[in-house]
């Protein structure tokens, strides 16, 4: 899946309000710039993808099924 078939799944499920389908997003779209930009900008930018990931914490905890859908 590229970025663009990402992005369109995501538009079409509302993943927009999903803050990790976007870190998913967002991490698609450097892996298919890699090759085209120097390696301390791809770094640079992957530590910058990172910290937000690590940003979003455990939100999601006791929202579970809400968040994620339920599992049984």
């Amino acid at each position: 899946m590229d970025s663009k078939d990402l992005a369109q799944y995501i538009e079409a499920t509302d993943g927009i309000s999903k803050p990790w389908l976007l870190v998913q997003l967002r991490l698609k779209k450097l892996q298919e710039r890699k090759h085209q930009i120097p390696s301390y900008e791809y770094l640079k930018e992957l530590e910058d993808i990172q910290g937000d990931l690590l940003k979003l914490g455990e939100w999601w905890k006791g929202r579970e099924d809400e968040v994620f859908g339920s599992q049984g």
